[in-house]
């Protein structure tokens, strides 16, 4: 239903490809149990190896600059609220260059799903570090390694407000799915932070085979205690699965009043 014909240049064996799979999954779900068209989908990338699958996926899309994709995601939603807009991104274009814009559509609740490959590095300009970067991470702009402590993404959204806030594994795609349709089912903004190994420059998957745990969906301060573990020099307590939902007015209830 969604293939296209252009050449994948992702690298043999990246995540990127369960991803893709889990997302062409839960859409296809979505259309034959809630009767919606294909044509009702809309997807909203900007630049890097997660954009690419803007030339993957046969939708309606719309392929904007790097870390502007949620903006160009909001115009489309306010401008004809019955699509339902996915936006594809990184780490690098969503928690570095479009930080302001993540952090206000939390606050703002547009109802789009924003799905971040967050593998940790920007890995095609060739393994820079990024805003999630763990520290002591050595790359070729960091040779005596990363110093920052970083971001938690899952926490952050938590304290914007967002109404929908996940953590799923790239190595999982049955989860993905589950999670991906939950994600754009809801009205409101949805957020779901992808831990992605790079194979090539932060290869993170016997980690995260290891380590990752599923929760259930809980109340606001369980679900920023959970996010709170989030670190790689833990064992056992990376929280994937929904932590947080809540139903509350979206930027077009708010704002396209009648």
């Amino acid at each position: 239903m969604f293939k296209t014909n252009n050449p994948n240049t992702w690298c043999a064996g990246c995540p990127d490809f369960m991803i893709k799979a889990a997302l062409e999954r839960a859409m296809t779900a979505l259309i034959k149990e809630e009767g919606w068209k294909k044509e009702d989908l809309v997807l909203v990338t900007d630049i890097g190896c997660s954009s690419k699958i803007y030339d993957y996926l046969d939708l309606s899309a719309f392929d904007g600059l790097h870390g502007r994709a949620i903006p160009a995601a909001i115009g489309i939603n306010l401008g004809n609220p019955k699509m339902k807009v996915i936006v594809c991104a990184g780490d690098g274009g969503t928690y570095n260059e479009g930080m302001e814009h993540f952090v206000q559509a939390c606050r703002y609740n547009p109802d789009i799903t924003l799905l971040v490959f967050n593998n940790q590095v920007f890995s095609l300009t060739i393994g820079q570090a990024t805003a999630t970067t763990e520290e002591g991470f050595i790359e070729k702009t960091h040779p005596d390694g990363v110093q920052e402590k970083p971001l938690n993404p899952v926490t952050l959204a938590l304290e914007s407000g967002a109404s929908f806030v996940a953590r799923v594994s790239a190595l999982e795609l049955i989860h993905m799915e589950e999670v991906f349709k939950k994600a754009i089912k809801h009205k409101g903004f949805s957020f779901i932070d992808i831990l992605q190994p790079c194979i090539v420059f932060h290869n993170t998957s016997d980690y995260l085979k290891k380590n990752t745990i599923k929760i259930e969906p809980s109340n606001l301060e369980e679900a920023k205690k959970e996010a709170a573990k989030w670190s790689y020099d833990t064992q056992g307590q990376i929280a994937i699965g929904v932590f947080y939902e809540e139903r509350k007015k979206n930027m077009e209830e708010k704002y396209l009043k009648k």
